[in-house]
């Protein structure tokens, strides 16, 4: 599996990384099904695995992605001592549903939460703030973040779903080596709100959410001719041709598609070898435009 530096730590970790949601929502699979997915994934070359504490079913749920990971992990039998847990905080799921909380309080609390569910024995990889709360500043809700990096809870803070300007004022609190925003043929804001051109100057690495649309779009993607005909071309799936071309958009482009099937991940990981020229990227995005 080829590696890419996480951020600006000199740590490399996996050029696909595997996204947890799938594992822990109300549709989740059987919990052998998901370990399952997870040991292919690690047999692969995975190093790197995005959850979240609020992939869940609710908040009675709370933390249960993070555990089953932890849970999986455990399980393995090779060393997992590289793999790289990319968790977050900062959304609540009263009801099932998905709301803001960027109470320092809330997110102090959540992060020993995490911490304990993921083991409790050495620091998080990476937590990143899920989003930011409009009732809350930047700076009030990152110094819980602050502190655990420096109390040995968190080893690196990312943020996730901030604009430039966000961004800029997170690193004035914190250390910040991710950025995971929306990105898909359906969602290209990171190519036009600066992001995307930010993470690659300051050597930041980007984790497209959603990569593949989510479940409303994913079968889409079977629609839009110019990826069809190049996923033939090159006999591989469309889903990997859309991976390929999100890493062909920028060196810090770090995909972390879902995925809650062994077979799933291990699609995914194919395009990790597709290298697409400009010609087809073009191809893609005169197509995408068109859709």
């Amino acid at each position: 599996m080829e590696t890419k530096q996480l951020g600006n730590t000199g740590i490399p970790v996996s050029a696909i990384g595997l996204g947890g949601m799938p594992m822990s929502l109300s549709s989740r699979p059987p919990e052998a099904q998901s370990i399952a997915t997870i040991h292919r994934a690690l047999d692969l070359g995975v190093t790197l695995i995005d959850t979240a504490d609020s992939y869940c079913k609710d908040e009675s749920d709370k933390h249960h992605n993070e555990r089953l990971i932890y849970k999986a992990l455990q399980e393995y039998s090779q060393d997992t001592s590289n793999v790289m847990i990319a968790t977050k905080g900062g959304l609540m799921r009263p009801n099932g549903d998905w709301t803001r909380n960027g109470n320092p309080d809330h997110l102090r609390e959540t992060i020993h939460a995490s911490f304990e569910a993921l083991g409790g024995d050495q620091p998080i990889g990476l937590w990143q703030y899920h989003a930011p709360d409009p009732n809350y500043s930047i700076e009030e809700s990152l110094k819980p973040a602050r502190e655990a990096v420096v109390n040995g809870l968190i080893r690196f803070v990312g943020v996730s779903n901030f604009s430039v300007e966000q961004i800029k004022r997170a690193r004035d609190v914190v250390e910040i080596e991710s950025v995971q925003n929306q990105y898909n043929p359906w969602n290209r804001e990171p190519e036009s709100d600066g992001v995307l051109e930010y993470c690659d100057r300051e050597g930041l690495t980007f984790l497209p959410w959603s990569p593949l649309g989510g479940s409303r779009r994913f079968n889409q993607i079977k629609e839009i001719k110019a990826i069809v005909q190049l996923a033939q071309a090159k006999g591989i799936s469309v889903y990997s041709i859309v991976l390929a071309w999100l890493r062909a958009k920028s060196p810090s482009v770090l995909p972390i598609p879902g995925a809650s099937k062994p077979e799933s991940i291990e699609d995914s990981i194919t395009a990790a070898t597709v290298k697409l020229d400009q010609t087809e990227v073009d191809q893609i995005d005169q197509a995408i435009a068109t859709t």
